[in-house]
């Protein structure tokens, strides 16, 4: 689900296409991907593994990445992921960071975004796997959810008095999703400006920044 580019472009929200390009034996993977933003317009980039660590009980995937696209909120990154084998299960992580494409400050309102983006795609992978919902399937139920939170608010703040119609606006963003909705808040985040210890440190050659948090999704 995670290694397979048809596979991995259904459950991650920030990619609409994932394309590996021909290699020879031995040579490393490279890819295609793309973000669409409009029909006929798409953000598109390119990426390179940069080394996997096969250890059966913590294996890591690491990769780099760039788009000279002018509209691309990112110019170049990098980042790994992890696999941990535990007695209830795979922990599955990321650790990532990137240069800005736009700037700092436009920076300060993605770089929140694409790690919601990220761990809402975790929990989401995560529903897939342990309950057999399809990642189309989970997205529509979170649009219809969103759906009914912004009409009960709406219909509560047209016919209910001020204060009862800030609490249930209050309740509408604050309630956590159903059981069967992806939600970022399932996944741990911590920021962390650098490894904590060597099995946190990504392979060579990722060990350079970590510039976002760390997400864990079991």
């Amino acid at each position: 689900m995670t290694q397979t580019p048809d596979q991995h472009q259904r459950w991650d929200l920030r990619f609409s296409g994932i394309d590996y390009l021909p290699r020879a034996a031995g040579e490393p993977q490279w890819f295609r991907y793309a973000v669409r933003l409009l029909p006929g317009l798409a953000i598109t980039g390119a990426g390179v593994t940069a080394g996997d660590r096969r250890d059966p009980d913590d294996r890591t995937s690491a990769l780099r990445f760039a788009s000279a696209h002018p509209l691309s909120p990112i110019r170049s990154g990098s980042g790994y992921w992890r696999y941990v084998q535990t007695p209830d299960g795979v922990r599955f992580l990321t650790r990532y960071g990137y240069r800005p494409g736009w700037g700092r400050a436009v920076d300060l309102v993605f770089r929140p975004l694409i790690g919601w983006a990220t761990a809402w795609s975790f929990d989401r992978l995560r529903l897939w796997l342990e309950t057999g919902r399809t990642p189309e399937r989970s997205l529509w139920q979170a649009l219809a959810e969103v759906c009914v939170r912004v009409l009960v608010t709406a219909t509560a703040t047209a016919l209910a008095p001020p204060a009862a119609a800030v609490l249930v606006a209050a309740l509408a963003i604050l309630l956590p999703p159903l059981p069967g909705t992806p939600a970022a808040r399932r996944c741990l985040r911590r920021p962390t400006s650098r490894p904590t210890s060597s099995t946190s440190r990504p392979p060579e050659p990722m060990a350079a920044k970590a510039l976002l948090p760390e997400l864990e999704t079991r």
